[in-house]
């Protein structure tokens, strides 16, 4: 992966707002990244500065379980361990 689209990817889920949720492949499409899986590897790599427990896999399910108190401290509510992808799943056209 290039730089440019290290980069892209970085600024997107920096992006994405408190209460809100981006799903890899929303970032990956958002940034014209070859595969969702690049942006868990961003995240694994260089993500510690970037609110990552924010970003869930595309059924809503978190891929580590500390995403969920975190989530819910941003005021997500969430009754089980999986997240309501049409309530609260961020699009860019919302604004930041």
């Amino acid at each position: 992966m290039d730089e440019e689209t290290h980069e892209r990817i970085r600024a997107a889920i920096a992006r994405v707002p408190r209460g809100r949720v981006a799903s890899y492949g929303d970032i990956a499409a958002m940034t014209d990244a070859p595969s969702p899986r690049i942006v868990g590897w961003v995240l694994k790599e260089d993500g510690g500065d970037l609110p990552w427990q924010r970003i869930v896999r595309t059924d809503g399910t978190v891929a580590k379980p500390q995403q969920l108190p975190m989530l819910r401290d941003e005021g997500l509510e969430i009754p089980g361990d999986k997240i309501d992808m049409k309530r609260y799943r961020w699009a860019p056209d919302e604004g930041d």
